[in-house]
């Protein structure tokens, strides 16, 4: 066999192991935005009160700004959500409808969140009050404004405003999930919204896509794709939908954005396997690895000053970072005998990844940045794979195939809460969560 084959079975192998919007809102803020409960410092106690309306038409929309709002919160992981109790409203003489603090107290909440949906023409206001429940103090007051289809962009736009103001974190509301699923009978690449509803299929190759990765921004989606016969390194501007593929002859796999206008990928035009800068129109801007292995799966530190990557440098596949300006590369993982898919954090402490064990698991793990605090975070639950950190780093999308079939899962980045993200036909692979939050 030519040793350009030869080149090209053993990447494609080797790859192949490793790998197996609404319209703007408008907001009004008369409140003051402050961080009363910090990471790591439990659940918070909320009573989420039903919107309150004025007409029959408001109260369809309440009520869908109602259920959107419990379950967004519900999903972050960061509240218990407990029911108002029967009289959480009192209407002292003369004073108009009030809330009932002592009530709130006598069912230990810590926070109380209510609002009102009134019409405003053709648009829909939403206007939230949040109020400290032992001091009765108002916390927030903000008003959303969209049209009736917009319902579920308000009320997310009020559990992000919530979460920061309850966190002082950014918050995943907003953000997006590409994956690769066949449920067309091709492996194609898919998006939905951070809680697995919106679903859109995003390619139609009708051959094999895969590795789909968003830039920082949200506006490129960078992915391979064998539609030409080999595997190539696609880029597609997803406001104009115009696809650009990295000019290069040979294999081009595995792309990480460094940031908005540059994605890392693993070019073998030259022979070996090695990992290449590229701008958005496909053109190579430097190499950052020479090696005579297999070097591929680029993640980099939220200031693009390192890259955390996967090489076979020192026999099986290890997970290495390199300094972006010495160019010095240091290897990370010495526990487990195979280890791929790295993915760097948002706040750049850790690094997810995933290893093939000695008895055959396949897991997930996480790793300091400097290589301590190793911790295991799925175990005896199928192959688990792929996983990929939520914008506000609170949470990991993986594919697990612990009920069958691969299918994506989500946990909170201890590992605990493992869960189903969405329910359609086929098999769904290598999620990847964007940064961005509309």
């Amino acid at each position: 066999m030519p040793a350009a084959r030869l080149a090209l079975s053993a990447v494609i192998v080797f790859f192949s192991l490793i790998i197996s919007a609404p319209r703007s809102l408008v907001a009004a803020d008369s409140g003051e935005y402050i961080a009363i409960r910090k990471q790591g410092s439990g659940r918070i106690a909320l009573v989420l009160d039903r919107a309150q309306t004025d007409g029959r038409q408001e109260a369809g929309w309440a009520e869908s700004i109602n259920s959107v709002v419990h379950d967004g919160l519900d999903f972050t992981g960061f509240f218990t959500l407990i029911p108002p109790p029967l009289n959480v409203r009192q209407n002292p003489a003369g004073k108009g409808q009030s809330v009932n603090f002592a009530a709130l107290n006598s069912i230990g909440a810590e926070i109380y969140a209510g609002g009102k949906v009134a019409a405003t023409g053709a648009n829909i206001t939403f206007t939230a009050e949040v109020y400290e429940a032992l001091g009765a103090k108002p916390i927030l007051r903000k008003s959303y404004t969209g049209t009736p289809g917009e319902i579920r962009s308000i009320a997310h736009q009020f559990c992000a405003d919530l979460v920061e103001l309850l966190t002082g974190k950014k918050s995943l509301f907003g953000s997006k999930i590409v994956f690769v699923s066949n449920k067309s009978g091709f492996k194609e690449i898919y998006q939905c919204d951070f809680d697995g509803a919106g679903l859109e299929q995003l390619t139609s190759s009708k051959s094999i896509t895969l590795t789909p990765v968003l830039s920082p921004d949200g506006r490129h989606l960078a992915y391979t794709d064998f539609s030409s016969g080999r595997p190539a390194l696609y880029i597609r501007d997803l406001s104009t939908k115009k696809t650009l593929t990295a000019a290069k002859s040979g294999v081009s796999i595995d792309p990480g954005w460094r940031n908005n206008s540059e994605v890392a990928t693993t070019l073998s035009h030259d022979g070996d396997q090695n990992i290449y800068l590229l701008n958005t129109a496909g053109a190579v801007l430097r190499r950052l690895t020479n090696s005579k292995s297999i070097d591929l799966s680029p993640t980099f530190s939220p200031d693009g000053g390192k890259m955390a990557f996967v090489s076979s440098r020192n026999g099986m596949p290890q997970i290495f970072i390199q300094n972006m300006q010495s160019g010095e590369a240091k290897r990370l993982t010495f526990s487990g005998r195979y280890n791929t898919q790295p993915s760097w954090s948002p706040a750049g402490d850790k690094i997810a990844y995933t290893t093939w064990e000695n008895k055959g698991e396949i897991d997930i793990f996480v790793v300091n940045a400097d290589g301590s605090a190793l911790k295991q975070l799925t175990a005896k639950s199928g192959e688990n794979e792929a996983p990929s950190w939520s914008p506000d780093g609170e949470m990991i999308v993986f594919s697990s195939t612990r009920h069958g079939r691969k299918k994506l899962y989500v946990m909170n980045a201890s590992g605990e809460n493992q869960r189903p993200l969405l329910h359609i036909d086929g098999d769904q692979m290598q999620p990847s969560w964007s940064l961005f939050t509309k």
